[in-house]
């Protein structure tokens, strides 16, 4: 078993200001699971408390139901891929990937056959030779995995490690990781803060904002299903229009809508970016940028003043103004003083 537990996890630098404030995340065993969240949110630093190169200011880190807060890096048996790679630059591809385990005193043989097994696996087996500095992005990646999963950790910690990478290589390392987590049937912890690769990768996702868990749950319920505004806007596209209800009822650029709410005043609702043209209420904007990315264009306008945005299809005919179709069952209703979910 290679489950992790965080117990009412506190790191603070200055006894002050909470980074890590009481989390609690129990992640299963063999369990992919990805941190997500905008920079300065405390995800890369819940990965160096659990790897211990950082210590924890209260709490509880369990790895396999035992308390790890006082164990050593080297004693916990994870192992880290950081953004950076973290190559060591006068060493052949080889001799990085084995640095591990020349470290714990393994015999060349045992050594030389994993190295191998792990390079043919990793397709670098022609690149055993080379040193860091005759690789690509892709390849220096793909090393620093490799000396990951030579050693056959409990536990895979990895920081944005495809967050120097073009777009292209961005794509086809989120598909090699996640055979990678198929095949080693190991327990991955994911950092990101690109939205793409928490959806496509994840098993469960961890949305985070100032140290706190905003909500934790598979892609498909994050994305249906959002707790409050952070996590509707942080994963997927979506649109906040300022309404206020009376009666019931609202209006959204004169168009009225009846929301069968208990609720009167103001109100933000929320609308997916592609939900814009599918419904059956006509609304008419203004359109300010269109934005070509190929298969769709994604047009900005204004609802009620709030600036929102559409994704429709590249054929999708238009000039000076845009009709917009929306429907009260693909809007989302937020609370405008704590941001939390009314009604979906």
């Amino acid at each position: 078993m290679s489950s992790v537990v965080l117990k009412n996890l506190v790191k603070s630098y200055d006894n002050k200001k909470n980074i890590i404030d009481n989390i609690n995340l129990e992640i299963n065993d063999k369990e992919f699971i990805v941190l997500v969240g905008s920079s300065g949110c405390g995800k890369s630093t819940i990965l160096r408390l659990i790897s211990g190169l950082e210590d924890i200011t209260s709490g509880e880190i369990l790895i396999d139901n035992k308390v790890v807060n006082n164990e050593h890096p080297k004693d916990r048996d994870i192992a880290f891929v950081f953004q950076s790679y973290a190559l060591y630059p006068h060493m052949s591809v080889f001799d990085n990937i084995a640095f591990g385990l020349k470290m714990r005193k393994y015999d060349k043989a045992f050594i030389h056959n994993k190295v191998i097994e792990v390079a043919k696996s990793l397709n670098l087996e022609d690149l055993l030779e080379r040193k860091p500095k005759q690789l690509s992005g892709g390849q220096r990646q793909r090393v620093a995995l490799g000396r990951a999963i030579v050693r056959n950790p409990k536990v895979f910690l990895m920081d944005e490690p495809l967050s120097n990478l073009d777009a292209n290589l961005r794509v086809q390392m989120r598909s090699e990781i996640k055979k990678l987590h198929k095949n080693l049937q190991t327990t991955f912890i994911y950092v990101t803060h690109d939205q793409t690769e928490a959806l496509t990768m994840g098993d469960r996702i961890v949305v985070l904002d100032k140290g706190k868990i905003q909500q934790v749950d598979t892609p498909e319920n994050i994305y249906n299903n959002p707790n409050n505004k952070f996590v509707a806007g942080f994963i997927g596209q979506m649109n906040f229009v300022d309404v206020e209800v009376k009666d019931k009822k609202f209006d959204i650029n004169g168009v009225q809508f009846d929301s069968e709410l208990n609720i009167e005043g103001a109100v933000t609702i929320g609308i997916r970016a592609e939900k814009m043209i599918s419904g059956t209420t006509t609304i008419v904007v203004k359109p300010e940028i269109v934005e070509m990315t190929g298969g769709e264009k994604i047009v900005y306008f204004y609802l009620n003043g709030n600036k929102c945005s559409a994704r429709i299809p590249i054929d999708y005919k238009f000039d000076d103004k845009l009709n917009l179709c929306v429907s009260i069952s693909d809007m989302y209703f937020f609370d405008v003083n704590t941001g939390d979910i009314i009604r979906r």
